[in-house]
């Protein structure tokens, strides 16, 4: 048996999402009942000081109940030794090895992992018929299951530590599931089960200075999305640097001089080609180390320096027209070597942007490249025929900003302050209701 908060107001247990008061650790006294946004702790609801119902306002009682827990006391040791080698070897951010350790710090205790709710996944066992499962316990087995779902051969992936690394990206405040809860079911099993190797950690994305999250919290980290960031972004780095490398160059190969068809390119050669050669090489290989190492956001970067490496190399030999008059075999070089790099830009920017990807290749008429350990710049060889030249960006106006803030998220933002506000208004009225109901004992007493 154990205790668990239950409304008379509306005759329910209360799930964990559905209980507010003050955390014991900061004293924010919004947290929910199994989690404070505020400072990250994981909470058990009885945890909260001056718990009330989210749904209405009113003060539940305790009521007992009886629900399975994960004996996660038990499995310390074998959980600390997992989360050791884990987060080294597999380079875990200093966000999810923190969160971990403080929890192993304190010490780990038994969790419940089922709930008295009418929704959720039902417990297979006799005598908990009127239980489900805890969502969070069910939603980590869920990425067994879901596996097994879309294919019988499921173990090679989820039984073979061996050969598979698992990476998972999850927010900052779901890091414990993973971390601890998850790798500790699969070791209570006592059977062999691939874990997480690498935990990639996200901080929370608010849009326009409200929550893009359903998480409340606030951290330094935290990503600002706006309309004129997204704008002069489009405009300044993708447009201007990107898709007018791009566009250059097989506008070059589209117009008169060539129609459509690449040049014998291997006929001329200079130092500087080489040593261009090899700046790309060493981008590439520091993209590539960034996204084994998942720093997307420095990943995504690099992808656009080469890019840039694509537009200096234009200016630098002056393609024109009168390059190609002049010196007809290094334009043709210029050519070849800036086709095959946007091949190589359509892959490394594959993971970012699929759609501009795919369009990349269409245009080359080629197939998508693997992402090499090393670019030789050869995928694309002379005579080959490319497509039509199309816009990959296209400029966005300032005005639009205002459009689209407008359009999505206006009303939005609108309804979810009205609704706060009502909330806040329905405590409020509940809680000096309580106060005067304590009061009126008083006197009576």
């Amino acid at each position: 048996m154990t205790t668990q908060l239950y409304c008379q107001e509306h005759q329910s247990f209360l799930a964990d999402r559905f209980v507010e008061g003050e955390c014991p650790t900061c004293k924010y006294t919004d947290a929910r009942g199994d989690q404070c946004d505020l400072c990250g702790q994981l909470l058990e609801p009885l945890q909260l000081k001056n718990p009330r119902c989210k749904i209405d306002g009113f003060t539940p009682i305790t009521k007992d109940t009886k629900h399975i827990f994960l004996e996660l006391d038990k499995l310390q040791p074998e959980v600390e030794d997992y989360f050791q080698k884990a987060s080294t070897n597999g380079a875990w951010p200093n966000n999810g090895k923190s969160i971990t350790l403080a929890w192993l710090n304190e010490g780990l205790e038994p969790r419940s992992i089922t709930r008295d709710m009418k929704w959720g996944t039902e417990v297979p066992l006799p005598g908990y018929e009127d239980k489900v499962i805890y969502s969070w316990f069910d939603a980590c087995i869920g990425y067994v299951s879901i596996t097994a779902k879309y294919t019988d051969q499921w173990e090679k992936w989820w039984r073979n530590p061996e050969d598979v690394q698992l990476y998972q990206f999850i927010g900052k405040d779901n890091v414990v599931f993973h971390s601890v809860i998850f790798p500790a079911s699969q070791i209570g099993t006592r059977g062999t089960w691939t874990k997480v190797h690498h935990l990639a950690t996200t901080d929370y994305l608010t849009y326009e200075g409200g929550k893009f999250s359903k998480s409340c919290g606030i951290e330094t980290g935290d990503t600002e999305f706006s309309w004129d960031l997204f704008i002069s972004a489009n405009n300044s780095i993708l447009l201007n640097n990107l898709g007018n490398f791009a566009s250059r160059v097989l506008k070059f190969v589209n117009s008169r001089f060539y129609n459509n068809i690449v040049p014998d390119w291997t006929k001329y050669h200079e130092p500087s080609f080489e040593t261009w050669k090899e700046e790309i090489n060493r981008l590439l290989t520091k993209y590539v180390e960034e996204l084994n190492a998942v720093k997307l956001r420095a990943g995504l970067a690099t992808a656009l320096h080469i890019s840039q490496q694509g537009n200096l190399f234009l200016q630098t030999n002056k393609l024109d027209g009168k390059l190609h008059e002049n010196e007809p075999t290094k334009c043709a070089a210029v050519i070849g070597l800036t086709v095959n790099l946007i091949h190589l830009l359509a892959s490394v920017i594959a993971p970012y942007m699929p759609e501009t990807s795919k369009s990349i290749c269409t245009q080359l008429r080629v197939e998508p490249l693997a992402t090499p350990d090393r670019w030789s710049a050869d995928s694309i060889k002379p005579s080959h025929e490319i497509g039509k030249p199309e816009h990959l960006f296209r400029r966005i106006q300032p005005e639009k900003a205002q459009i689209w803030r407008e359009m999505f998220g206006s009303e939005e933002v609108q309804k979810v302050k009205e609704e706060e506000a009502a909330i806040k208004a329905k405590k409020s009225t509940a809680l000096k209701a309580e106060k005067t109901l304590k009061s009126q004992s008083v006197i009576t007493n």
